[in-house]
């Protein structure tokens, strides 16, 4: 599961000024098992480089499905507070 968040779901939307949150949730099949990986990672435009750059990427792990969801879901909940509530995942 991966999904894009933003505080506005206008796709004219300019993107300089515009900031995202990309959110996902992967599975890593290894030699002791499935490893599931929570990841967050910030995306803002540059004025500098003239695109979108993305940095501030965070990554849990977790060896049981369960606790992964939960993270995700306390992830995506402190976001929505902070006005990131769209998402391309409801398009």
């Amino acid at each position: 599961m991966q999904e894009v968040l933003s505080k506005t779901d206008d796709p004219k939307a300019p993107l300089r000024g515009q900031e995202y949150y990309e959110l996902s949730l992967l599975d890593e099949a290894n030699e002791l098992g499935t490893l599931y990986r929570v990841r967050q990672a910030h995306a803002e435009w540059s004025e500098i480089d003239g695109q979108v750059m993305w940095d501030q990427v965070e990554v849990d792990y977790f060896w049981i499905l369960d606790e992964a969801k939960r993270r995700y879901a306390e992830r995506r909940l402190t976001l929505a507070e902070r006005g990131f509530i769209y998402s391309d995942m409801d398009m």
